[in-house]
């Protein structure tokens, strides 16, 4: 017996080492054939591969802005840009609108032939689009509920499957990268990216960023498979930190908060393999980030051992001259993005000035061509992992799902569960199928607002054009219940064409004289769509309209149920008390209004969690990830502290048509050594009469630290588990020694010894760390 068991051990070693020197050999063919490639090409066609140029740059048009309809290539404009200068990739639609299969085809088709044709190395362009919740810019392609909803979800196994099927979506538009995901820590709902985001913490945004690129990459990461796509993760580093909460705006972190909060998702999906980056257009402590050499190469490329592609993002590297004034010109600029770390820049309009600035500089011995060969090298790489070489195009003939049905149920399951029940007086919801309603408010009658922004185009304007087959809230309500028992007053809307927060009564009077006839009103409120920029705001609290037609409503006296769609979680504490229910649906995408529909009525029991905190007042925006001093309580006739912690609601929070009852939480030991693992256990039982599910959230708290202050408490690990009426599930979890560190002064992490918390729910364990 123990021959046989040496026989088999040493056939499974022989197995092992041979699958693995067969991995080797394929990455040094691969190697191989970068290294004998980028020997032949000269410093102006390695220039052309760090540039990327906007699709309306090749486009016949009256400038290089902007394209003629239907979109058609310049020969003259592609000869300039794909042959003299050797443009090695190109990104974005024409004219800020989405196209279809069959134009994306003959589109990057066109592209890919002219630089075959005009490249003296055969060496293919990249293409590269935002399609960050579904195939953004592919008209009748499948889009999703937005990475924040998606987060309120807390299904990473959903999450998955959309980004597999944006993949898939995007492969048939003939599209080999996305930049996605957004990894950035959502902490500050004034940022007009927040809903971009996976939410505040960074283990959520850690895991469902894993997710996310093993939907798109494979769990293998092999990007060269016909229905996978290159990564991109977004924006290293730090990006939604701006202290004005504005975008693109200077942020002032610590090493240790840049450490502690902002950097482990990044790690986390680097490790998990992904292929490109792009950075933060910001600045961080005085220091724009494209021209940080201790982020981008000491950090990323060194520390963190990242061999991908990095790209800039819009325009970044001349702004270090024309916006962050680090560079006096345009060819200093490129010197110090260059030299910092950046492998391809995103020009994206004159990119003359930066190839030929950048040759002058390599020429000069400002650039050394070592660096130059390394950015090159990466992006070699990376269209060689896609097969660019070998299969240069994609045709949408070969992708039959694109659009499907079972696509469209995939995203009406992820709208399903992030719908997210924050308050239900008197158990109001679900409503009955007979019931009179009256479908009011701004949001109550748009695809536009259920999807937001980066949705057929930028800022999400024309959704309208390319979404009418699906339902907005009140088409979904009136197929749940009927035209015939839904009345429908917009009371305030939307400015056509004017700025996102611009409103107009729309028959205010009209809808509170409806709401007397009504059993029951159905009031949208949120926001319009935006991002970026014009996303920025001055004023946290949901507008002066929308909070009049709130309150006007409410004083009906008939049942209110709040219907928020919104990107960030506008203030709603100037009348929230007067609403029976308030259902949050963030960005649910397509399927939005179906999904809510059948969550008011019933069908559906809600099961979303709160993926950021929810905050009560503009000067009260404080993550649920705080010190112990944001708690200061109430002192005894000294002080009455108003701006204590007091969320409207708090991260995690979520409503159920059931109830759940949390029992025997239990640790594996109560005295652990250093470098153990602590295994926890907790039993939870559906109390209620109804089916449901139900997130089991596990937060830790380190009692006393020396080297900096604890946070209150941190989410360590979670699971979404569905139990039937009286069904119980004991769920296991096991924590790591690198859950119970922190990141110290000096930037390193510390694992100490002493107390800690174990949390689920109002359950509460303690252990020892010991020496």
């Amino acid at each position: 017996m123990q021959i046989k068991i040496k026989h088999i051990a040493l056939s499974v070693l022989a197995v092992m080492a041979f699958e693995l020197a067969n991995a080797q050999q394929k990455v040094t063919a691969t190697d191989k054939k970068v290294e004998a490639l980028l020997s032949k090409m000269t410093l102006e066609e390695k220039v052309g591969q760090m540039t990327q140029i906007t699709l309306d740059v090749i486009g016949k048009g009256n400038d290089r802005y902007s394209s003629f309809e239907p979109v058609m290539l310049d020969p003259v404009e592609m000869e300039k840009a794909l042959g003299k200068y050797h443009i090695g990739s190109v990104l974005n639609t024409a004219n800020n609108r989405a196209l279809t299969t069959k134009k994306w085809f003959e589109i990057i088709s066109e592209i890919q032939k002219t630089s075959l044709k005009l490249n003296a190395h055969k060496i293919p362009v990249i293409y590269g689009v935002d399609q960050i919740h579904g195939a953004t810019y592919t008209a009748g392609a499948t889009m999703f509920p937005q990475q924040i909803a998606q987060a309120a979800s807390r299904n990473l196994g959903l999450i998955e499957k959309g980004a597999a099927i944006t993949a898939y979506e995007t492969r048939a538009s003939n599209i080999p990268w996305n930049f996605s995901p957004v990894l950035d820590l959502g902490g500050d709902p004034r940022f007009s990216r927040m809903w971009e985001s996976f939410g505040e913490d960074p283990y959520l945004v850690s895991v469902m960023g894993v997710a996310m690129v093993d939907g798109y990459e494979g769990k293998d990461n092999n990007i060269g498979h016909p229905e996978k796509i290159a990564s991109n993760l977004k924006h290293f580093l730090g990006y939604h930190a701006a202290a004005s909460g504005k975008d693109r705006t200077p942020a002032y972190i610590s090493e240790e908060a840049l450490r502690e909060y902002h950097l482990p998702s990044f790690k986390a999906v680097v490790d998990a393999g992904a292929h490109t980056i792009m950075i933060n257009s910001g600045i961080i402590n005085g220091v724009p980030v494209h021209a940080n050499y201790n982020i981008l190469t000491k950090l990323l490329k060194e520390e963190l051992g990242f061999k991908g592609l990095v790209v800039t993002d819009w325009a970044d590297v001349e702004n270090l001259h024309r916006r962050d004034r680090v560079a006096a010109t345009d060819k200093e600029a490129v010197m110090l993005a260059i030299n910092a770390g950046i492998d391809m820049s995103m020009v994206p309009y004159k990119y003359e000035v930066f190839c030929d600035n950048l040759i002058q500089l390599v020429k000069e011995g400002k650039v050394k061509e070592e660096r130059i060969d390394d950015a090159v090298r990466r992006i070699l790489k990376i269209k060689y992992a896609l097969n660019l070489f070998d299969k240069p195009n994609t045709n949408p003939k070969d992708y039959p799902k694109f659009g499907s049905k079972e696509f469209e149920k995939a995203s009406y399951d992820m709208a399903s569960e992030a719908i997210t029940l924050l308050k239900n007086q008197g158990n109001i919801l679900p409503l009955k199928k007979n019931v009179k309603v009256l479908v009011t408010g701004p949001n109550a009658n748009s695809m536009r607002t259920l999807n937001g922004a980066w949705t057929y185009s930028w800022q999400g304007e024309k959704v309208e054009e390319f979404a009418g087959q699906y339902n907005t809230i009140l088409e979904a309500v009136q197929n749940e219940i009927g035209k015939a028992n839904v009345m429908y007053v917009p009371g305030v809307s939307y400015k056509q064409g004017g700025h996102y927060y611009e409103e107009l009564t729309d028959k205010m009077d009209e809808a509170i004289a409806a709401a007397k006839n009504s059993d029951v009103i159905i009031l949208c409120l949120g926001e319009n769509t935006y991002t970026e920029k014009p996303g920025d705001l001055n004023d946290l609290y949901l507008s002066e309209l929308q909070t009049e037609l709130a309150k006007k409503l409410a004083a009906t006296g008939k049942p209110v149920v709040l219907v928020l769609n919104e990107g960030r979680p506008r203030i709603i504490s100037r009348f929230e008390q007067e609403m029976d229910a308030v259902v949050q649906t963030y960005l649910p995408g397509n399927f939005g209004g179906d999904a809510l529909a059948d969550v008011l009525f019933g069908d559906v029991n809600p099961s979303g969690k709160l993926p950021y905190t929810y905050p009560r007042f503009p000067n009260a925006t404080i993550s649920y990830i705080h010190k112990p001093s944001e708690e200061q309580k109430k002192a005894e006739g000294v002080y009455n502290y108003e701006a204590d912690y007091n969320p409207q609601f708090s991260f995690g929070f979520g409503l159920s048509y059931t109830t759940f009852g949390y029992k025997d939480l239990k640790v594996s030991k109560t005295s652990l050594k250093k470098g153990e693992n602590l295994q926890v256990s907790v039993t939870v039982t559906n109390t209620g009469k109804v089916t449901g599910k139900e997130v089991v959230d596990l937060f830790t708290s380190d009692l006393y630290a020396s080297s900096v202050t604890p946070d209150v408490k941190r989410l360590r690990r979670f699971e979404k588990i569905e139990l039937k009426p009286g069904e119980s599930k004991t769920v296991m979890f096991e924590l790591t020694p690198a859950d119970l560190s922190y990141i110290g002064r000096d930037g390193k992490s510390i694992l100490e010894a002493g107390d800690f918390d174990v949390m689920v729910e109002k359950l509460k364990v303690t252990f020892t760390l010991i020496d």
